[in-house]
C-alpha cells in the first residue's frame, strides 16, 4: 500500500510540474488528463518503480499529439 502511495504522491508532482511548463497552451484539466490518461496505460504492468518517470515521459507526447 505504501508503494500505491509513493506512486500517487509521485504522479501529482508530475501534474503539479507539467501544469506550470504547460500553462500558456494548456488548462490545467488538459494536464490532469494527460497525465491520467498516461498513467492508467502502465496499471497492468507489473513493476511500477518507474512508473511516475515514465509518466512525466508520456504525457507531453499526449498534450502535443504526437503519441500513439
Amino acid at each position: 500500500m505504501a508503494d500505491k502511495a509513493r506512486e500517487d504522491d509521485a504522479v501529482r508532482g508530475v501534474v503539479e510540474r507539467l501544469t506550470h511548463i504547460f500553462s500558456a497552451t494548456h488548462s490545467p484539466a488538459e494536464v490532469q488528463a494527460a497525465v491520467a490518461r498516461a498513467h492508467a496505460s502502465f496499471t497492468d504492468r507489473p513493476v511500477h518503480d518507474f512508473v511516475p518517470v515514465l509518466v512525466e515521459r508520456r504525457a507531453p507526447a499526449l498534450l502535443s499529439g504526437s503519441a500513439d
